[in-house]
């Protein structure tokens, strides 16, 4: 019997890691909206059966970042100028709540973690040499531990599911904006000195001027791209993503 369950979590395992290497493909950008996916180069790439990386494929469309249409296939998902200036008004609705909550209801032991996480990403030599500021991890990602932190579980499930996958792709893209990541620090330590000072105005205040300087880069990134014809608002035909 214990065999047969370790094969299980074996199976699992394999699920879960071609589903993160595709998930972090498409959130860096080497597998563009828009793009075509072609199961037989993925599998190929990835070494792996087709079995373990459709059910990747299919985990990855219910957090809407591939879609798959009828007689087509499955592409990378591409959201329109208008889908995304709607999805970021949700989010710096929803986390400037978060943040506010989080300066009433954060433990001081997980503040206390978020600063040493802040040391932490500071040391990162992307950071360092002023070249992009990621938190590939959602256990590293400071935004999802805030909305932890505040206490409501609706709120973190709203912020936590689908909404927090597509926006990982425009998160990067911020983050990797020249000089970005000197300033998202010194926006997330403001946000922290809040939420220790238990300020939850001041703690909604830092929340929303970081939203929004992140918006404006990612809107001015994503219509320079547009103008460069390097974006594209409806899927391209003929393209096959594929993993190196």
């Amino acid at each position: 019997m214990a065999g047969l369950l370790d094969n299980k979590v074996q199976a699992q395992s394999l699920v879960d890691v071609v589903a993160e290497r595709i998930e972090a493909a498409i959130i860096s950008g080497q597998l563009a909206p828009g793009s075509r996916l072609s199961e037989q180069a993925l599998a190929t790439s990835l070494g792996v059966s087709r079995g373990p990386l459709r059910e990747a494929i299919r985990r990855l469309e219910g957090r809407k970042l591939l879609e798959r249409t009828p007689n087509i296939g499955v592409r990378v998902a591409a959201l329109s100028l208008k889908d995304l200036n709607e999805i970021l008004q949700v989010r710096e609705a929803l986390e400037c709540l978060a943040c506010s909550l989080a300066a009433v209801n954060m433990p001081d032991a997980e503040i206390a973690a978020l600063k040493k996480m802040l040391d932490d990403h500071e040391k990162q030599k992307a950071v360092q040499e002023q070249k992009g500021y990621y938190q590939e991890a959602k256990n590293l990602d400071f935004h999802f531990h805030i909305v932890g932190g505040s206490g409501n579980e609706r709120l973190a499930h709203m912020l936590g599911g689908d909404l927090h996958y597509m926006l990982r792709v425009y998160r990067y893209k911020s983050g990797a904006k020249p000089g970005r990541a000197a300033e998202v620090l010194q926006e997330h330590k403001a946000i922290v000195a809040a939420l220790e000072a238990r300020d939850p105005q001041a703690a909604e205040h830092a929340m929303r001027e970081h939203l929004r300087h992140a918006r404006r880069h990612v809107e001015e990134q994503i219509a320079a791209e547009a103008a460069s014809g390097t974006v594209a608002e409806a899927p391209r035909k003929g393209r096959v993503g594929k993993l190196d």
